[in-house]
This record gives structure tokens, C-alpha cells and sequence, in this order.
């Protein structure tokens, strides 16, 4: 995955998982932040991804009790989307209603085709 989708030469900050180990001689620069313990600024922000992704991992399997790869990305954009209204519950409400006044609605076809792409519902054609 890293190989695919980060740039040669890179600085990886990863956690502590020795699946990483071998990134050096892949030449990239590779920082192995511990999750617990240390509590400096290049490590702060690990704990919170951590929180992120059980988060997600517990509102997919509780709500959607999992999810299929066709569908993923749109699993995923939800997910985001409440993320970040988080701390304004209303805001969620409202947004969904000013996007749905503003896009057009997609038929099944459509629906089906667009899981196979990312898209982001907030931005206008």
C-alpha cells in the first residue's frame, strides 16, 4: 500500500507495528512514533488516528454490521462528512438538506456507477 501511494524518499510516521520496519530499505525516511508514552509534538497526533479509525471500525460494524467493497467509498464519505460536524449536530441536518436542494438525484444506475469512484457531494459539477 505505502508502495502504491506515498512518493520515494517520503517522511512515514508510523506506530510502533513492526510491519514497518523494512520501510528504511525502501527508502523512505521512516519515524516509528510509540502510541503510548511518549507525548511530544511528532507523537501527539497518532493516539487521535488511532481513535479515528476504532471509531470508524465500530460505526461501520454497529450500524452497517460491514460493508461491501462496492460500496465502501460511499461508507466512507458518510463517515467523514459526520465526522467533521462532530461537535455541531445541526450543522449535519442542515448540510444534507442544502446539498440535497442543490444536486441533482442520482437514479440506480448512477448510483451503482459512482460507488466505483470517490466523490465529494459538496462541490457542484
Amino acid at each position: 500500500m505505502i508502495l502504491a501511494n506515498v512518493q520515494e524518499k517520503a517522511e512515514v510516521r508510523t506506530d510502533g507495528w513492526t510491519g514497518y520496519d523494512n520501510l528504511h530499505k525502501l527508502d523512505y525516511n521512516h519515524t516509528a512514533v510509540p502510541v503510548r508514552g511518549d507525548q511530544t509534538k511528532t507523537a501527539q497526533h497518532l493516539p487521535m488516528i488511532h481513535i479515528v479509525f476504532g471509531n470508524l471500525d465500530a460505526w461501520l460494524l454497529g450500524t452497517y454490521h460491514g460493508v461491501s467493497p462496492a460500496h465502501l467509498q460511499g461508507y466512507l464519505n458518510e463517515f467523514v462528512f459526520r465526522f467533521n460536524r462532530r461537535f455541531w449536530p445541526t450543522v449535519g441536518f442542515d448540510s444534507v438538506l442544502k446539498i440535497a436542494a442543490r444536486v441533482k438525484s442520482l437514479t440506480d444506475k448512477d448510483f451503482y456507477e459512482s460507488a466505483q469512484t470517490s466523490s465529494n457531494p459538496e462541490e457542484p459539477e
